[in-house]
């Protein structure tokens, strides 16, 4: 059997990739405020990106999770289909991104630990 080892980071280069990743969090947190003063107007393509992004992240996180589904073969995508269809119903009825994709994963988990 071969055996696989896996390389161990020093001490030295965990400090640097615990560093490098605070920095890269507190620079995507303080950078808008940075950017676009108080005292300025937010600018169009701000509200513009503020509006449509999230809409964009929600399809590409779709397509990315529905991208290896056989469709072919048993159960022929039912659990992903009934489970968007809860989640679409539930997010136009509730208007709330955070409960239609809890409920739509847990729905999804329900159904192909006890259905299928």
């Amino acid at each position: 059997m071969n055996e696989v080892t896996v390389p161990s980071m020093s001490l030295l280069q965990q400090i640097i990739t615990i560093f490098l990743c605070i920095a890269g969090t507190m620079l995507t947190r303080f950078l808008p405020f940075l950017i676009f003063s108080s005292k300025k107007p937010v600018p169009r393509f701000a509200h513009y990106l503020g509006k449509a992004l999230p809409s964009a992240v929600f399809a590409m996180l779709v397509v990315y999770c529905l991208k290896n589904v056989p469709i072919a073969a048993a159960p022929h995508a039912i659990p992903e289909a009934i489970s968007i269809f809860i989640t679409g119903a539930l997010y136009v009825w509730k208007r709330n991104m955070f409960l239609s994709i809890s409920a739509g994963t847990v729905c999804y988990m329900l159904l192909i630990q006890l259905v299928f």
